[in-house]
């Protein structure tokens, strides 16, 4: 019971980390009015890094529109794979969490392999005969409806006055984690941790507050909180627990120091599914010093989050023949760095 309640604060912790992350992320986005996205545009290389830096940001929007501009012939096949390579989804804001340094350390390696692995795809595509898909009709990615503005205090008057039920709700579960953090009920040890998570709950005050009830209802509660939050919970709650119990019953930890290559290619086969959530069993295990470097990297080269899923609904081909170069990738990458003793 003792493991099922400190896994249930761990996860509630982390859960609201990538929840504010998110929120912060799609903001940026909107804010901007899409302008970052207008960088892909144009040469191969400019392709590449424009599709590696869009996939690097933590979270699933980089992804999605990496999709949509593959599938609307603005990407070629080399540089969409070399995206999802760069993608580490939702399960970005759980590594920078847990292990900020080593997280950011591999994003960087994962944004370089991105654009490499683009290049090195778009010259074998022709020699393997892959051919990138048609050009669909998706709607375009589009931000005209979503206009928000960083000081508007009558639109902040107005959004108080006549609050909806839904900024309600996400204004009061903040308020209320705020005070079970700084009441001690949600302990973290470090100062700085506590106080960066403080600053960033009151953040997201300020976007809820601020944000239009369009965006608020689109965005951050149909988007981020009913589609993603609960299944980040979920997953974190559940790897937490296997960890957890696997460290103190299973004797994981000398298993996996055991038959790591085994472990490696259980990691690399866990992470072609298209879905955020297997991979944080991984992350779990490296937070706690079980599995080493070379796994996390194979699974994060592998795994995509669920930045895939549009691909997928769109050309099962293409997202099959993604994930096998990608998951050839990762686990030649993660067999190097553990020959090299990462």
């Amino acid at each position: 019971m003792e493991i099922v309640v400190h896994n249930l604060k761990h996860s509630l912790l982390i859960t609201t980390f990538v929840f504010v992350m998110m929120m912060l992320v799609e903001y940026i986005e909107v804010l901007t009015q899409g302008k970052m996205s207008k960088a892909i545009k144009g040469s191969y290389w400019r392709q590449y890094v424009g599709a590696s830096t869009l996939a690097v940001i933590p979270g699933c929007l980089g992804a999605f529109m990496n999709v949509s501009f593959y599938v609307h012939g603005l990407l070629s096949f080399g540089a969409i794979a070399g995206g999802m390579i760069a993608a580490s989804g939702d399960e970005a804001f759980v590594m920078l969490t847990l292990f900020p340094r080593q997280a950011m350390m591999l994003f960087g390696l994962l944004f370089i392999l991105g654009i490499v692995s683009a290049w090195v795809i778009d010259r074998i595509a022709p020699v393997l005969k892959i051919k990138p898909c048609q050009v669909c009709e998706l709607a375009e990615v589009h931000f005209k409806e979503d206009v928000c503005k960083i000081l508007d205090i009558q639109g902040i008057l107005d959004n108080l006055k006549k609050i909806t039920f839904s900024r309600f709700l996400l204004l009061s579960m903040i308020l209320i984690f705020i005070i079970l953090v700084v009441g001690g009920v949600i302990s973290i040890e470090e100062i700085w941790e506590k106080n960066t998570l403080i600053f960033l709950l009151s953040l997201a005050i300020f976007i809820i507050i601020t944000v239009p009830d369009h965006y608020l209802e689109e965005h951050i509660w149909n988007h981020i909180a009913k589609k993603h939050l609960w299944r980040v919970f979920l997953w974190t709650f559940f790897a937490l627990l296997v960890v957890n119990i696997g460290l103190k019953f299973w004797d994981l930890e000398s298993f996996a120091k055991s038959h790591i290559i085994w472990v490696l290619l259980i990691a690399s086969l866990v992470a072609i599914i298209p879905e955020s959530g297997p991979h944080l069993i991984f992350v779990m295990m490296f937070a706690k010093g079980i599995i080493p470097f070379s796994v996390l990297l194979a699974s994060s080269v592998i795994q995509d989050g669920h930045g895939m899923l549009p691909l997928l609904s769109f050309s099962v081909r293409d997202f099959l023949l993604i994930k096998l170069i990608n998951f050839v990738i990762g686990l030649t990458c993660g067999l190097i760095f553990y020959m090299l003793g990462v």
